[in-house]
């Protein structure tokens, strides 16, 4: 029961900014979710903590340590990203399009509306409230669109819809009249990036930098400097003494702004040490009066994409180089100031929402919400760090591979991408359907995969090559919407929408063998028996038959309901079959004596929230109170149920009690999370998020995507004008039983168990202690000591015992093991498998245990079946790992001994 929030696939970026983090970690947003991708490791996680709405802007701190994230209700979260918790949380009073972090990483600016809000950064501790307001600047007449720190954090530079820039001094004067920003005009279309230019020796201000929406690039400079803004001549190194701390900044006499218009340097590094010990913006007397200078537009640069528009851009102030992208999924960047193009590259059909450098300069890293993609990309050897892709649909189907290592999706994109588990990366994409994919199965060799999909085909894939090696078709068209193999693999059952038949081909030949008629509704749930070669089918017809297929007998036998069967499952030992009702019951039968063994109702257990567009109550309305998939647990002592609802239900079989329901989101921007709706946001012409808004130009996301192919599985997606509406299209455990996966609305979300906080002895005495365990070892009793710590249940105490007996003791130990301790045994020694150098050992631990609790394993098969799964699950991983190694340092040996014998 104590799985938790481990991941979220099938969706690495749906919208908003994106950004790289000094340790080369890659934070974008994924719905209501945070997603962190590490660029040098290759894994990906998704951060536990969750928003009440799809998350618009992030900004990261400069030490990598903090991420503060704002979602469409203006909700603000900061997180800790390596304790992965929310420290503090801040609302602000109004939409957020804007957000940074300083340089110096003591404030935050925030655009807020019309207004730029400064807030001092918080820390580690929890305080009350940690924000602290310390300046705000109200001079634009619109939406403000982006902002820019300056290098020393004493400056910042700010673009709006208003089609202004301003440059605003944080400094505080003695007159207010002095610290109005100085504007730049000339643009004729919405500002998208503001950028300082740095001299790269001295790291001073040298120019400002302007990006419209139009492709005009603006560079802007003061005549009165020299290039470095050292003023003029001799007096350059009288104005660059640093400022005494604690002291205002005093001006040059002759340079002052009374005289020749030349003020004091900025230099960055000096600036910034007198920025940390003075801790705040200056004194009131202080004078830093950058934008008092009169600034000039030096140059005018277009990108010349027309009519493409510019809809991301950023800027390395090391490198000199502004990147930009395009809506026409092109992007390019460009040295500056000469605007030299350095390359151009077509990566999209969608518009490029996202364009950033990372810290170095040499990767670029770009987003395209719509199509869910994120590329990084490295411009000096033009090749990819980084290429994923998200479905463009919904999930409607999921399988694991029988070692848990490889996840599969099916959506109605037509497309079929297969997952790292462990690292969270799609690495093979599988395109060749025409219509949507409804169904997969993996073979039981691991190495192939079958789908099923509307297009009436079914298509068996090989993971080796990574091509389609077979296809399945009948002699008219079909839509496929469920599949299944039997344990052999010799024989492929697919199920139809349309003609309420089951076909079954051979695998080896690609022939129709036999076609099974008998269903009078579409055949949704289709599964052959882990046990025989006895194959059941669900229908809409409210029968569930059992077919043999290898004698031929056609219906051996049939399960008449009440209501239409949605889907069928078996128990893994073969000995049970569960199969849901459109009354919201699950039935579970006994496949042998054809008994009808439990009854779970669970309508109230899977009742979710109340649609936009419904008419009743969430309490009052039969809308989605059934269950649409079923999973058995690896050893068939519970079941998850899941379906058109925000809830996803555990059962215990033999008791018939919910054990625990999973929220999968609290995210308000998808319909039917709520259970009641708010009155305050419906008008005389419907709900509030309903209402189109043909004049906005929301530059994010799916907003009014169609979600899905499949009428029949989005009730309401008409008048729902697209709004995504949560539910859960498939379950699948793992078979190692650790973890399990859930297709909803918002992706493929990876649960797993958590065993770090569960205390959980077996046979517990007062002589069963840590002291008690220490002294058997120290006195060279192995076979005691192991077995006192696994009665405490203790991980660490395990693997101490197990790493201390000699090699050759352990056939002796492992035979004094009784049966009742040997699962944890198995799964302390996958943990040490997992993670520990010592292969060989741990391999004569586990063939000594086969050896001597072979028979007993056989007999107790179902028990340990999760345990034994997870073993061969690490002893797989560890095998592909060394024969990688091996075969590289095979070609080497090769390499080398060839060049000996040519010398």
């Amino acid at each position: 029961m104590n799985y938790r929030f481990q991941n979220l696939l099938g969706a690495p970026y749906r919208g908003g900014n994106v950004v790289v983090s000094g340790n080369n970690q890659l934070i974008s947003s994924v719905g209501n979710r945070i997603s962190v991708t590490d660029l040098v490791k290759s894994n990906t996680i998704t951060l536990p903590c969750q928003f009440s709405a799809n998350i618009i802007r992030i900004a990261v701190s400069p030490d990598g340590n903090f991420i503060l994230a704002v979602d469409e209700n203006s909700k603000a979260q900061f997180i800790n990203i390596h304790r992965r918790i929310v420290l503090h949380r801040i609302t602000f009073k109004g939409k957020v399009s804007a957000l940074q972090f300083s340089p110096n990483g003591q404030f935050i600016a925030v655009a807020v509306g019309k207004l730029i809000q400064i807030w001092r950064s918080p820390g580690f501790r929890k305080e009350f409230f940690a924000f602290e307001l310390v300046r705000t600047f109200a001079d634009f007449d619109d939406t403000v669109s982006c902002l820019n720190w300056s290098p020393d954090s004493g400056y910042l530079i700010a673009g709006s819809r208003d089609l202004t820039v301003r440059l605003f001094c944080l400094r505080k004067l003695k007159e207010f009249k002095n610290n109005k920003p100085f504007l730049f005009l000339g643009h004729r279309d919405v500002i998208v990036g503001v950028f300082f230019g740095v001299d790269k020796k001295t790291c001073k201000i040298l120019r400002v930098y302007s990006v419209s929406r139009d492709g005009g690039l603006f560079s802007w400079g003061c005549p009165d400097f020299d290039g470095s803004l050292g003023g003029k001549g001799e007096k350059d190194e009288e104005m660059v003494d640093p400022p005494s701390p604690g002291t205002p900044e005093k001006m040059d006499e002759e340079g002052g702004i009374g005289g020749d218009g030349v003020i004091a340097v900025v230099d960055v590094k000096k600036r910034k040490e007198f920025d940390e010990k003075e801790g705040d913006f200056g004194d009131e007397g202080s004078e830093f009066l950058l934008h008092k200078l009169k600034w000039e537009l030096l140059k005018k640069d277009y990108f010349m994409q027309a009519p493409a528009k510019v809809t991301a851009c950023d800027y390395h102030q090391g490198i000199d180089m502004v990147v930009v992208g395009y809506s026409s999924g092109v992007f390019g960047w460009y040295q500056m100031p000469d605007f030299v193009c350095i390359h151009q590259l077509s990566i999209s059909r969608e518009k490029i929402t996202t364009a950033v450098f990372n810290d170095l300069g040499n990767w670029l890293t770009f987003g395209c919400a719509r199509l869910g993609q994120l590329l990084v990309w490295e411009w000096k050897s033009e090749s990819y760090i980084l290429k994923q892709q998200g479905h463009y649909f919904d999930v409607n189907c999921l399988a694991y591979s029988p070692d848990s290592q490889l996840l599969a999706t099916g959506a109605d994109d037509n497309k079929i991408k297969v997952w790292n588990v462990s690292s969270g990366f799609c690495f093979v994409t599988f395109p060749e359907h025409t219509n949507a994919v409804t169904a997969l199965h993996f073979m039981a060799n691991n190495h192939s995969l079958l789908s099923a999909s509307l297009d009436g085909t079914v298509r068996a894939w090989d993971l080796f090559r990574y091509r389609n090696f077979r296809t399945f078709t009948t002699p008219s068209s079909k839509q496929f919407v469920s599949l299944t193999a039997d344990q052999s693999g010799e024989v492929i059952c697919a199920g139809t929408l349309d003609s309420f038949e089951i076909f079954v081909w051979s695998m080896k030949t690609g022939r129709l063998l036999d076609v099974l008629s008998g269903h009078e509704g579409p055949v949704h749930g289709l599964m052959f028996s882990p046990s025989n070669a006895i194959l059941a089918s669900s229908s809409w017809d409210k029968t569930v038959r059992l077919w043999d297929v290898f004698e031929g007998k056609g219906s051996v036998e049939t399960f008449q309901h009440v209501h239409d069967v949605l889907t069928v499952v078996y128990r893994p030992d073969g000995k049970q079959l569960a199969c849901s009702t459109l009354d919201g019951l699950i039935n579970f039968w006994d496949p042998l004596d054809g008994a009808l063994m439990y009854t779970i109702e669970g309508r109230r257990d899977i009742a979710g929230g109340r649609l936009m567009t419904d008419r009743r109550s969430a309490a009052n309305s039969t809308s989605g109170k059934y269950f649409t998939t079923l999973s058995y647990s690896a050893d068939g002592s519970y079941i998850l149920a899941g379906g058109s609802s925000k809830f996803i239900c555990m059962y215990d079989i033999a008791e018939q009690v919910l054990l625990r329901r999973f929220q999968i989101t609290h995210n308000l921007s998808l319909d039917g999370v709520l259970d009641v709706l708010n009155s305050k946001k419906m008008t005389e012409a419907g709900p509030l998020e309903l209402i189109d808004d043909d004049n906005s130009d929301t530059e994010e996301g799916i907003d009014k995507q169609t979600r899905g192919k499949l009428g029949l599985d989005l009730p309401g997606s008409m008048p729902n004008r697209g709004r995504p509406v949560i539910r859960t299209k498939c379950l699948r455990i793992a078979p190692t039983g650790r973890s399990f996966v859930a297709a909803t609305t918002e992706g493929v979300l990876v649960y797993s168990v958590d065993e770090s906080f569960i205390f959980d002895p077996t046979d517990l005495d007062i002589d069963v202690t840590p002291e008690a365990v220490d002294a058997a070892l120290n006195e060279d009793q192995h076979s005691r000591a192991l077995i006192l710590s696994l009665r405490l249940n203790e991980d660490s105490l395990m693997k101490k015992c197990i790493l201390s007996v000699n090699p050759a003791d352990i056939p002796a130990v492992a035979s004094s093991i009784p049966f009742r301790y040997l699962q944890r045994l198995i799964e302390a020694l996958t943990e040490l498998l997992e993670g520990c150098p010592y292969l060989e050992f741990i391999l004569r631990w586990c063939q000594e245990i086969c050896k001597v609790h072979g028979q007993s394993i056989q007999q107790n098969s179902r028990n340990l079946l999760p345990a034994l799964k997870s073993l061969q699950k690490a002893i797989t991983s560890s095998h592909q790992d060394l024969a990688e190694m091996c075969s590289s340092n095979e070609y080497s040996l090769r390499y080398l001994c060839s060049t000996a014998v040519k010398k």
